[in-house]
């Protein structure tokens, strides 16, 4: 937590250390594309290519971006509309993202608003990344809200959660992520870290939240994750 703490302030140095080199690939793709005939098999992975760059470079924007007077309206947003924001750059072709509300009783009062929160953005969009990431087809971002808490759970279709890692997944450094697409053995592989969903736990927990995992049941297959914050913590919405 304490070089976490630490990263913070190298986010904007990093961010314009980065500009320059992504510029330059992105440039190169788009030069590669021009010069490639259209029926080329590559010109799927250049596309590829440019598309992650681009993904990369509103990554850094956010990184770099300062954030103006918190209590401005515009620094505020309702809990679906933060979610649909974040799962807007994850849709794809491969995997359908299902954006959910749970009945609310009307007792349960209004739609949660929110401050727009780095930590919160950071943290749910990293389980919602993982969820695609692993998920076959289909994930499933449930948000509700009692008088009480607001709760967000993500539900994938995947192999779930790996049992030998599962009580101490949250650490540093553990992982069940083998690589995208690896093969035993292939160094060139994105090989998992362990460092993603420790790092999105602890921006989550910092901001009051409550982060639990768990498989689902038999005969289904899949990872779920639930955040769960207490109102009055973040619902800047209410009176």
């Amino acid at each position: 937590e304490q070089r976490l703490s630490a990263l913070d302030g190298l986010a904007a140095a990093a961010a314009h250390a980065l500009g320059p080199p992504l510029a330059t690939i992105a440039l190169v793709a788009k030069a590669l594309k021009r010069e490639l005939p259209a029926d080329t098999p590559h010109r799927e992975d250049i596309d590829l290519l440019i598309s992650q760059a681009g993904r990369c470079r509103d990554i850094l924007a956010r990184l770099a971006k300062h954030e103006g007077d918190a209590g401005s309206v515009y620094h505020q947003t309702k809990l679906m509309v933060m979610i649909e924001d974040l799962v807007a750059p994850l849709r794809g072709p491969d995997v359908e993202i299902y954006i959910i509300a749970g009945e609310a009783a009307a007792e349960s009062g209004p739609e949660p608003v929110l401050e727009r929160n780095a930590a919160i953005a950071y943290g749910l969009g990293n389980l919602l990344e993982n969820a695609v990431d692993f998920a076959t087809a289909r994930v499933e971002v449930r948000a509700g809200w009692t008088r009480n808490t607001v709760s967000i759970v993500v539900t994938d279709d995947g192999p779930g959660f790996h049992q030998d890692v599962f009580d101490r997944l949250g650490d540093p450094f553990v992982t069940t992520r083998p690589g995208y697409g690896a093969e035993p053995g292939d160094r060139d592989g994105h090989q998992g870290m362990g460092l993603g969903f420790f790092i999105a736990k602890t921006l989550l927990a910092r901001s009051g939240a409550q982060v639990s995992l768990a498989n689902r049941l038999a005969p289904l297959h899949g990872a779920v994750v639930q955040v769960v914050w207490q109102r009055n913590a973040i619902d800047v919405g209410r009176s």
